[in-house]
């Protein structure tokens, strides 16, 4: 007798005005198993997750080809919601949360269990009343089941981005009748004992029969949680295989169709004197809270920050340029700057790359070619053509094009020119735009944060190849501030670990591990 798997694909296609995206896709994820869907950013995989949901961006651009079977039956969702009441659910790389809902009122959402009072019979259902105290006792029992310690009454707005994450992922277990879960990069905002406790959670949820794919380019994590590994490249399954003996080695060179350098060799540099000095600082960002944080970066140094979620690493960058309440000292090349103040900041020569590449990052709805060329034009009047002596200028297009076409080439922006909105370009290659905004400004002074948040492992290598390169073929300085520390040894010359908003120590790049893992850990300083 045959098992009926829950979720089977057939021959699933998908063109977008002709660029074919997904070609003959066929796989199949059994009842209470983990799928790891793995592939480059441009692979397929959103596309993909989109059909299975009824997204409008599918829908509305002609459907697409071939058949999906859902326990059993064939089904073609036209929406969303047809999707959740069928029992699939998905939390997506960019948050969804309301932020100024508690967790149980985001976890609850749409579902609010009510009772009726008086006002009901003459205004209608909308008026009854919440059960509160019903909606945090399952909020707390659900956020149980992922093994975090998140309190039902705490503002979304005041959480790290790590509880968001995981408040995120109760909303999706929460529902009744959940039968599919689809997380897209569930741990790319996560440190790795934070990741540890979810993965531990998603085998407990398939235990209880739940299926679940996992997109994920931390490879480690697919090869750890998975019971198959399904791998896209170009719109194709190259690779459908039950996870036994698999390696990562082997997933990256399916993914890529070549072998990927993992190896990290760092170098002895002599570097020249005091290019960045920060003295006291404090950071007031939300889930970030920086303390009293002081250190200094030589002149062509690559300095990373890292840490534990949470811990402040991510409030340095956002406090020094402006964009959260900030104060201290800053120096440029010796040279005191405002703290707190971008234009300042931007026009002693720093441009940042943030780690929130959709809201702070990009103009979604504008092309490639004017968000790349946007912040030099403001600052520098660059790609302009100006008249009568500098009165007034108008975008100079040729020139505008001319440079997005320059880093789409030399970062491998997966687009179909420079005139496409960069809200259609998938996660990785958004941030590589993000990139180049920051390089089309020839700063003296980079901030990149988590860089290679949620992107593969061949657009990864592109990332930090490309800032190597900057660095050393320009001598920019530059400050990367990364959740993954295999990521960081691999170019800086120096790392600090932020701990409970402090500097918990500095040590070279070429430290043991063990060196770093203690800092974070707070049980030691250097």
């Amino acid at each position: 007798m045959s098992v009926v798997p829950l979720l089977k694909l057939e021959n699933v296609s998908k063109d977008f005005y002709g660029n074919t995206v997904l070609s003959s896709v066929n796989f199949s994820l059994e009842k209470g198993t983990i799928l790891g869907l793995v592939g480059e950013n441009g692979a397929g995989k959103t596309t993909l997750m989109h059909i299975l949901f009824g997204m409008s961006d599918i829908v509305d651009t002609g459907g697409y080809g071939g058949r999906v079977y859902f326990d059993g039956e064939p089904v073609r969702f036209k929406t969303p919601f047809e999707a959740l009441d069928a029992g699939l659910g998905m939390v997506h790389q960019e948050f969804s949360l309301i932020p100024g809902f508690t967790a149980y009122e985001n976890i609850m959402l749409n579902r609010e269990p009510s009772k009726p009072n008086p006002i009901v019979e003459v205004f209608g259902s909308r008026f009854a009343t919440l059960q509160r105290d019903v909606m945090q006792k399952r909020a707390e029992k659900t956020i149980a089941k992922l093994g975090v310690n998140i309190a039902p009454d705490t503002i979304v707005e005041e959480m790290t981005v790590a509880h968001k994450q995981f408040t995120e992922i109760a909303r999706e277990i929460d529902r009744d009748y959940v039968k599919l879960i689809v997380l897209d990069e569930p741990t790319a905002v996560l440190a790795e004992s934070e990741a540890e406790i979810l993965l531990s959670a998603l085998r407990r949820l398939a235990s209880e029969g739940i299926s679940i794919i996992f997109i994920s380019h931390r490879l480690r994590e697919v090869i750890q949680v998975a019971d198959s590994i399904v791998v896209l490249r170009d719109g194709q399954v190259v690779k459908d295989t039950p996870n036994k003996g698999v390696s990562v080695t082997d997933v990256t060179t399916w993914m890529v169709g070549r072998e990927i350098d993992t190896s990290h060799k760092t170098e002895k540099r002599k570097l020249a004197g005091e290019g960045f000095r920060v003295d006291h600082l404090w950071v007031d960002m939300p889930g970030e809270t920086v303390q009293d944080v002081s250190f200094s970066m030589r002149s062509g140094e690559i300095f990373g920050i890292g840490g534990l979620a949470g811990q402040g690493k991510l409030g340095i960058p956002n406090g020094v340029m402006g964009l959260y309440a900030a104060g201290g000292s800053v120096f440029i090349e010796g040279k005191k700057i405002p703290v707190g103040n971008p234009k300042s900041m931007l026009d002693a020569g720093v441009a940042f790359v943030s780690e929130d590449r959709r809201s702070v990052g990009l103009l979604l709805d504008e092309s490639l070619d004017w968000n790349i060329a946007f912040t030099a034009m403001q600052l520098k009047k660059e790609y302009l053509r100006m008249f009568f002596g500098g009165l007034f200028g108008i975008r100079d297009e040729k020139s505008m094009r001319s440079v997005a076409e320059g880093y789409i080439r030399k970062l491998e922006i997966k687009c179909v020119g420079a005139k496409q909105p960069a809200k259609e370009l998938s996660g990785g290659n958004q941030q590589k735009v993000c990139l180049a905004k920051a390089f089309a400004l020839n700063p003296r002074l980079l901030f990149v944060s988590e860089p290679t948040r949620g992107i593969d492992v061949g657009a990864k290598k592109i990332v930090l190849d490309t800032l190597k390169r900057y660095n050393r073929e320009q001598g920019m300085t530059i400050m990367m501030v990364s959740s993954e520390l295999e990521e960081l040894r691999s170019i800086c010359d120096r790392i600090a670990i932020v701990d409970e908003g402090r500097i918990a120590g500095i040590l070279n790049a070429d430290e043991p591990a063990a060196e770093f893992g203690r800092l974070m850990s707070g049980i030691g300083t250097a």
